[in-house]
């Protein structure tokens, strides 16, 4: 796939306001997220401070956006990133089965946890993996757990059992799980992963219990797990006015930079960060022509 402008990851106020302007601003993209925005929108009661929209419902602030959004022909990518890696004058971005390239990124994720288990960023890449179709082929009769956040993770624990000799899952969710037979469902709760060289144990509430692979599968990520490098502060994505990181060509907005979690406020920010991503495109190509 061809080398876009801007990558955006979210598909909420924030990188919906930003889509909007990439798109007037003639700058090519990807859109990353739920086909259905932001379940924070949806579930609102009512909304009484979005300009021009008194009192309004959650549910048609949503439709209103994503109608937004179609009548501009913006495509939303319901695919989970995994991965942002800075490369000097863009940026690589892992997908569940493919590597896209982008220029810019703006990170519009909303607030996720930034709590992991012990151990998780130790042994990331070396046993501990946060994709299990990236990573399947690396586990070929070997045995495996995946700890699911959501229902949709489901998919990915039947995925591997196309690979792995023995597939364990273990939900973080009530709901009755749908799988493959073949896939062992374990009812405990995580609490650290150890090991020497790579990571050997899950040990949960109930004990410890021996793997190859370990797959910790979020509906959102921790933006200091998704970016190498990236500078936080008070458990949000440290940025300036412009919404810059501190890391040339990535960008932040919405509630992902932190308080106020106000609709206006993430609206506002995600246009602010495509204009700051739009000038430093420009920028680029200004001094690549001198």
């Amino acid at each position: 796939m061809a080398r876009v402008d801007v990558a955006i990851i979210g598909t909420g106020p924030a990188g919906l306001s930003a889509a909007i302007t990439a798109k007037i601003r003639n700058k090519s993209m990807l859109l990353f997220g739920s086909k259905d925005s932001s379940e924070k929108v949806q579930k609102a009661h009512a909304i009484q401070n979005y300009l021009g929209l008194p009192n309004v419902a959650g549910a048609d602030l949503q439709k209103a956006f994503l109608d937004h959004i179609a009548s501009m022909d913006i495509e939303i990518k319901d695919e989970k990133i995994t991965m942002v890696m800075p490369m000097g004058e863009y940026f690589s971005l892992q997908g569940a089965n493919e590597i896209y390239e982008a220029t810019t990124v703006i990170l519009a994720a909303g607030t996720a946890p930034n709590k992991t288990y012990p151990g998780e960023e130790e042994f990331l890449g070396r046993g501990v993996s946060y994709c299990a179709t990236c990573d399947a082929a690396l586990y070929k009769g070997k045995t495996v757990v995946i700890i699911g956040s959501s229902p949709k993770e489901e998919a990915e624990a039947d995925f591997m059992t196309e690979y792995a000799s023995s597939v364990t899952y273990i939900p973080l969710y009530r709901d009755e799980v749908h799988l493959k037979d073949e896939v062992e469902v374990l009812r405990e709760i995580p609490q650290r992963i150890e090991g020497k060289m790579k990571a050997t144990t899950l040990v949960t509430n109930a004990g410890a219990h021996e793997y190859d692979g370990i797959f910790i599968l979020r509906e959102s990520m921790s933006p200091v797990q998704l970016v190498p490098g990236l500078e936080m502060e008070d458990g949000h994505v440290k940025v300036d006015r412009g919404l810059h990181t501190n890391v040339p060509g990535l960008f932040a907005a919405g509630d992902i930079t932190g308080a106020p979690y106000q609709y206006a406020k993430a609206t506002g920010e995600g246009n602010v960060a495509i204009l700051s991503a739009v000038s430093y495109i420009d920028r680029l190509k200004r001094e690549k022509s001198n």
